[in-house]
């Protein structure tokens, strides 16, 4: 496991964490807070899961005749946004 560097706010975080008594050790306070992230992006990837299946559910899906067809809408997506136009895909 590596050295980290803390910066001062959150050296002193740790600190107060540990005064508490709620944490024994400044690997705690890192421990959970590492299980607070995964947990975060956990969630956060459920919910673009969902928004996903919500999506082929509501039928908003396109349809693409091959790899080439869909890198062709793929790289005309910057220029859709610059213009404004829209682009309806293959159905």
């Amino acid at each position: 496991m590596p050295n980290i560097q803390l910066s001062k706010q959150d050296a002193e975080f740790v600190e107060e964490q540990m005064n508490s008594g709620f944490y024994q050790s400044a690997d705690a306070v890192v421990t959970a807070g590492l299980a607070l992230l995964r947990e975060k992006e956990g969630a956060t990837l459920r919910v673009l899961i969902q928004e996903g299946i919500d999506d082929v559910e509501a039928g908003r899906v396109m349809s693409f005749d091959g790899a080439a067809e869909l890198t062709a809408y793929i790289m005309g997506m910057p220029k859709e946004r610059e213009d404004g136009s829209t682009s309806s895909g293959a159905d």
